[in-house]
């Protein structure tokens, strides 16, 4: 893209709401109607400020000198109160802003013309006044609803309105218009200078078309953003929320190709039988099971910090020491499974849907070890996952409950890593060295269930089950 490819795409470009999905869209309006209620808190603020230097100012010294000027701030701070309580309690619609600046820029320009007749001064009075400067700060004020067009409409009032005034000045007294070609006598009197009046209808013109660019350009970046993030929350669903979020804050781009070894426990989990389940219903209602299924299961793993790393029909597979390499995960994997059994005992009577499919007969395995993780894939399709001995053998162990018709399979290290690290739940453990299929030398395995007992031993000796 060159340069002024980019200029008409991100500066001049007017943002199109239209195309974007209503979300966005209600993100935007909320973001608007936030500005606008900061732009009247502000006009308040800036008001009490005006009135309170006006009360501690000089006042003319005949006392029955006619004095506007309290009134036409009286008229300003109250309007401006009314709008702010108006944009506070709805949406303001475009042609109430539009008469809003109407209303700015007119009582300011009163205001401006008030201390001509109070100060009992020639016309040309309101011309030198430094009120002038607060007409940029009600154009800058329009900015913050990131809409050029305030910007401009607020900008070309104030010219117009300043025009007005120079033409008010010139001709309030024809026979002396007290117009003079001398910087220096307009300087130290009273007099005209016409082009010091036009060098400031260009400063307001000018300072307008810059910021209704800058604003302009800061609402397309801000529309995009929000697109963007909005999108970027959508796609995170398909990750696990940990992993979606250190996408997110990291600072290098996430490649194909790049992983880091950490020591993990990993579980894997799945329904039996859920293959001759799914065979005899309609998809919606094998999506439904999946979706209580993994709505019972999911929030109880990542509690005890898991992340899940994918889901494979009915299966699961989630790994706990992602975050933290140097942390015990064999605890808090025997507790998520703890509290998942507990959770499974009540399926029963919470999701009749589940117990009625038969779903309620899961398998669990868990091994842990070294695993290298990171992102796998080629181009714009990656995908986090983990690899390793310690998955495979996850897996092999939770197929292995049907050969012992057991519901949790864990390695024999893995437990007594928990235990070493303080486990003391409702688990309780039955060691067994067996033939897994799969993997070549007998394992030393425990196979977890809920202690009945809570006086119960955690482990039961270890039996010989190698034939099995």
């Amino acid at each position: 893209m060159n340069f002024v490819e980019f200029v008409r795409e991100n500066i001049l470009r007017s943002r199109d709401l239209g195309g974007l999905p209503e979300n966005v869209r209600e993100i935007l309006k909320a973001r608007e109607r936030a500005n606008e209620i900061l732009v009247r808190v502000v006009q308040v603020a800036i008001l009490s400020l005006f009135s309170t230097l006006y009360l501690v100012a000089a006042k003319p010294v005949s006392p029955s000198a006619f004095q506007p000027v309290p009134m036409v701030l009286g008229a300003y701070l109250l309007l401006s109160i009314i709008g702010l309580v108006w944009s506070i309690r709805r949406k303001l619609p475009d042609w109430s802003v539009y008469c809003s600046i109407l209303f700015d820029f007119g009582l300011l320009y009163a205001l401006m013309i008030s201390f001509h007749y109070q100060y009992q001064q020639p016309a040309s009075f309101i011309l030198k006044a430094p009120t002038l400067l607060y007409v940029f700060i009600f154009i800058a004020l329009r900015a913050l609803r990131l809409e050029w067009k305030f910007v401009a409409a607020a900008g070309v009032t104030a010219a117009l309105g300043w025009l007005l005034i120079i033409f008010y000045v010139i001709n309030v007294d024809p026979e002396q218009t007290m117009i003079t070609r001398s910087y220096v006598e307009y300087l130290t009197s009273n007099t005209i200078l016409i082009g010091a009046e036009v060098d400031k209808i260009i400063s307001i013109l000018a300072v307008t078309a810059l910021l209704a660019l800058a604003v302009n350009s800061s609402s397309n970046l801000l529309v995009t953003a929000v697109s963007e993030q909005d999108a970027a929350r959508s796609f995170s669903r398909f990750f696990d929320r940990q992993i979606a979020q250190n996408i997110r804050s990291s600072g290098g781009q996430l490649e194909a190709g790049r992983g880091e070894r950490r020591t993990m426990a990993i579980v894997n989990i799945d329904i039996r039988g859920f293959s001759k389940l799914a065979a005899n219903r309609e998809p919606s209602e094998v999506m439904q099971i999946l979706s209580i299924y993994q709505g019972r299961v999911v929030p109880i793993l990542q509690e005890k910090g898991a992340i899940i790393d994918k889901f494979m029909g009915d299966g699961i597979m989630a790994t706990f020491g992602i975050e933290d390499s140097d942390a015990n995960c064999s605890r808090p994997a025997i507790e998520a499974v703890e509290e998942l059994l507990i959770d499974r005992d009540q399926w029963q009577s919470d999701e009749p849907v589940l117990a009625a499919a038969g779903a309620t007969n899961i398998g669990i395995g868990i091994a842990t070890g070294t695993v290298a993780f990171g992102a796998v894939g080629e181009g714009n399709r990656l995908e986090m996952t983990v690899i390793g001995s310690p998955v495979n053998t996850s897996a092999k162990l939770e197929k292995h409950n049907k050969v012992l018709g057991t519901t949790c399979i864990v390695l024999q290290e893995t437990w007594e890593d928990a235990v070493q690290n303080g486990y003391k739940g409702k688990l309780q453990a039955e060691l067994l060295e067996s033939n897994v299929e799969g993997i070549e030398a007998p394992q030393q395995i425990a196979i977890l269930s809920l202690r009945k007992k809570l006086d119960a031993p955690v482990t039961k000796s270890i039996q010989d089950a190698s034939k099995v």
